[in-house]
């Protein structure tokens, strides 16, 4: 690794842990942002910035031998612009590029386990989004002959991350009866994941990450409010769900699944927060 460039695309919190330990093994880090505050945050902490408006972007990408792709999709319409508007710019990469997916490519699996050759079908349009940016990845790794990797993360969770304006609202849960299951992953953990798996991954493959002990979403904001000392919030029924969430929240209440992330671990990937017991209160 020493000696590399590597090109962080969305260098925010994810972005920056992903940095940290590139920099530890003697990368020079390029991160991608679209505000000045952003890139003077990033020259702080010796990383270099690349100001670039993904909607529209002016100039090729600085030369460099790995892509992080941590930026998300545009936040409406069912294709990823932006991963495809950059793609065709982008310099040979003799390492490739490593894209950070979603676990909603899977759509509603009713709680069931699930590995990598569960059938993509995204029942939200960010789902969409995302398999639009993987079909999109993996046509451009098969014309140029770039390596490329996926990893479909779930939620994550650490320090600034928790639901805290949320809990002091008052907003209430579902029965725990009535929620679904979630998966969630630490963001030290997931940023480990994101440079083991392009250091050791197979080239076009997907790999599902998440800590392996998935709870509700129910029990997640509970154990929440009790880390951060807040009343716990009150309880509905599903049915009661439209006059009380957005139409984002609910959309993750639709889908139920459990992630094996036996494939992950098989590169040597072992979480340091393997269930929430651990993680939460590191994010204190």
């Amino acid at each position: 690794m020493a000696g590399d460039r590597a090109l962080i695309v969305g260098c925010g919190d994810i972005g920056l842990r992903i940095a940290e330990r590139l920099r530890l093994h003697e990368v020079t880090v390029i991160g991608a942002v679209r505000r000045t505050e952003a890139a003077a945050v990033l020259a702080q902490r010796g990383i270099e910035p690349w100001l670039v408006d993904l909607d529209a972007p002016a100039a090729s990408p600085p030369l460099c031998d790995a892509v992080y792709w941590c930026a998300p999709p545009p936040a409406d319409g069912e294709t990823d612009s932006r991963l495809r508007g950059l793609l065709p710019r982008l310099p040979p990469l003799r390492q490739g590029l490593l894209y950070i997916s979603t676990s909603a490519v899977y759509g509603d699996c009713q709680g069931r386990w699930i590995d990598e050759a569960e059938p993509l079908k995204p029942g939200t349009a960010r789902g969409r989004r995302r398999l639009d940016a993987e079909l999109a990845l993996r046509a451009w790794s098969a014309r140029t002959g770039t390596r490329s990797l996926v990893l479909r993360v779930p939620g994550i969770y650490g320090p600034g991350r928790l639901p805290a304006e949320r809990l002091r609202r008052g907003d209430p849960v579902l029965h725990e009866s009535e929620s679904p299951y979630t998966n969630r992953v630490h963001a030290d953990d997931l940023a480990d994941a994101c440079l083991l798996a392009l250091e050791r991954g197979e080239a076009g493959a997907a790999y599902n990450v998440g800590d392996g002990a998935p709870t509700s979403m129910s029990d997640y904001l509970l154990r929440c409010a009790r880390l951060l000392g807040l009343p716990e919030p009150g309880r509905i029924a599903l049915a009661e769900a439209p006059a009380h969430f957005s139409p984002m929240l609910r959309s993750f209440l639709e889908e139920s699944k459990r992630l094996k992330v036996e494939r992950l671990r098989a590169l040597g990937w072992t979480p340091r927060y393997p269930n929430l017991d651990a993680g939460l209160p590191s994010c204190l």
